[in-house]
């Protein structure tokens, strides 16, 4: 194992005919599956996630009260299957949309090989098992080791709830400019939960859900601050976001169904 992406043509071309044959299953129709290749590129969501576990965001997840309560925690457990040698990650939550992506994503940049899964799901709640063991082969044998997977795996699948505030940045397209805003909300104490980035011409606009690093509703003086320093080269724009208890409000919003929006923007700093 190299950990390099594949390049090889033909072997790209098998695994791909392969995949189609599982996905497929027992039907004939060739529409039962779609599966394809990109060579090269790093997908947004997977940089997003990257983004938010550099930033260790993993450390402020699960202190939002209504985030964190009863029917919407996720469950997640880890045990050793002492007879093929793997540890099992078994997370049980609501189902959503890519929220195997969201796991795997956070494995992988964890260091952690997934060997094998299996995936259910019984409306609402999905159950995932993930047979994985560490690049280097070893199994999760600690405590700490397996309380720091637990916690970003529950980050990375709380990244995609839109609760807490919601700050509307407009501002010209530039490089850097994201890397500027994330730099900005961290130093005022500011836990980004969820992001959207997409750009109007020349007119850049950043989305994020932000939530105070412990906790607690985001105090408007924080805001007034962030209006003084960012607010001579961007427009500011503040919204508190109803909790995910009003169906009706995520419909509203948009974000209910989709997953991190990332435009022109995002894509400069992944070429």
């Amino acid at each position: 194992m190299t950990c390099q992406e594949v390049q090889d043509p033909t072997r790209l071309s098998l695994m791909e005919e392969q995949l189609k044959n599982i996905l497929r299953g027992c039907e004939d129709d060739e529409k039962a599956g779609y599966t394809s290749f990109s060579v090269g590129f790093t997908h947004i969501d997977r940089r997003l996630h990257q983004m938010l576990f550099a930033d260790r965001d993993y450390e402020s997840s699960g202190v939002n009260k209504e985030i964190s309560s009863p029917s919407f925690k996720p469950k997640i457990t880890i045990d050793r299957c002492e007879e093929k040698g793997y540890s099992v990650v078994t997370v049980r939550c609501k189902d959503r949309a890519k929220l195997m992506f969201d796991i795997v994503c956070t494995l992988t940049d964890m260091q952690y090989v997934v060997f094998h899964a299996t995936i259910s799901s019984d409306t609402p709640y999905a159950s995932q098992e993930y047979y994985i063991r560490h690049m280097d082969g070893c199994t999760l044998d600690t405590e700490g080791e397996k309380e720091r997977v637990i916690k970003c795996i529950d980050a990375a699948i709380q990244r995609r709830v839109s609760e807490g505030l919601r700050l509307e940045l407009h501002a010209k397209d530039r490089v850097g400019l994201l890397s500027e805003v994330t730099r900005v909300l961290r130093e005022n104490g500011l836990s980004v939960s969820r992001a959207g980035v997409s750009t109007v011409g020349e007119e850049a606009v950043n989305v994020f859900f932000v939530r105070d690093a412990s906790g607690n509703p985001v105090d408007t003086k924080i805001i007034e601050t962030l209006r003084k320093e960012i607010g001579h080269t961007m427009m500011v724009n503040v919204k508190k976001v109803p909790t995910s208890n009003s169906k009706a409000a995520e419909s509203a919003s948009g974000w209910a169904k989709t997953s991190f929006f990332f435009g022109n923007l995002l894509e400069k700093f992944l070429t």
